[in-house]
């Protein structure tokens, strides 16, 4: 006897699961993304670099006697160069044995969640090794006089343009002053955030942070680069349940071979600033 007429299925459940997996990292994503001021969000086509020009150059002495020949200012562009990005891939699999133990949703949908988790816990570290390598210095005997600095070194690198300042910090560094401050705090991707920190500008809080360094640049200088899962001719070979966005992939299947429950995701985000030397790493103490 057939099945009847709109019959819930595993498979219908494991696409559902797919999709919530998906709603949550690109809901958590788009809320840093617009807390962060991040507006240029790039996805990576098959075949195609990202590469970005800087203008240099010197602008000549405009005081010109009459009849002269008026100098020319020399300007030339160089390519940027983004480096890599790099499609990231991870597995896991639940025994048929653990899920007759502990039942479906302990057994899979929590290990699910855990992964979803550090999967968000990677693309942080990833970028704050990144903000690392910013080019920019400041210090100071304490983290506001190091958070102040930083933000004065910022309204000099980006003196010709309007931004707004983004730090970023160990909690550890301002657990006293957090403890006797009135302030209120939000949450992003993982990480707390104070919209107007001291009145110099947006503060993420993040352990991913190194203990005595602050991380300064201009959210108009941050750029989200990704490989969609939906895109780069991904789908031409594969299947992941994904959105619009593309941001993240995962695949549910069961395998018969060792009699376990798989799940698959992918995901490619690099998160960077367009200009290292906009980048300035603040050394509290130093």
């Amino acid at each position: 006897m057939a099945a009847e007429p709109n019959l819930i299925k595993n498979a219908n459940l494991a696409r559902v699961r797919e999709q919530e997996f998906v709603y949550l990292f690109t809901g958590s994503l788009k809320k840093l993304f617009e807390a962060m001021s991040i507006t240029r969000q790039i996805p990576k086509q098959a075949g195609y670099a990202l590469k970005a020009y800087k203008a240099t150059g010197t602008l000549q002495n405009g005081n010109v006697a009459e009849g002269d020949i008026i100098p020319l200012s020399l300007y030339e562009t160089e390519p940027v160069d983004f480096g890599e990005i790099v499609l990231k891939k991870w597995r896991k699999a639940t025994s048929a044995e653990a899920i007759i133990e502990k039942g479906y949703d302990q057994a899979v949908t929590m290990t699910t969640d855990k992964m979803l988790s550090d999967v968000q816990k990677g693309i942080r570290s990833d970028f704050f090794t990144f903000l690392a390598t910013g080019t920019g210095e400041a210090g100071g005997e304490s983290f506001q006089a190091t958070l102040a600095n930083a933000w004065a070194q910022l309204e000099i690198l980006f003196e010709d343009d309007t931004v707004s300042a983004v730090h970023f910090m160990n909690p550890l560094d301002v657990a006293e002053y957090l403890g006797t401050a009135n302030i209120t705090t939000q949450n992003a991707f993982g990480m707390k955030y104070v919209e107007d920190f001291l009145g110099l500008g947006k503060t993420f809080f993040n352990s991913s942070v190194p203990k005595g360094k602050i991380y300064s640049t201009a959210a108009e200088n941050l750029i989200a680069y990704y490989i969609p899962a939906n895109g780069a001719d991904l789908d031409e070979a594969f299947s992941f349940t994904t959105d619009e966005t593309g941001y993240i992939g995962i695949h549910e299947a069961p395998d018969y071979t060792n009699m376990t429950a798989s799940d698959t995701v992918i995901s490619g985000i690099k998160l960077m600033a367009e200009r290292i030397d906009g980048v300035v790493v603040g050394t509290i103490g130093g």
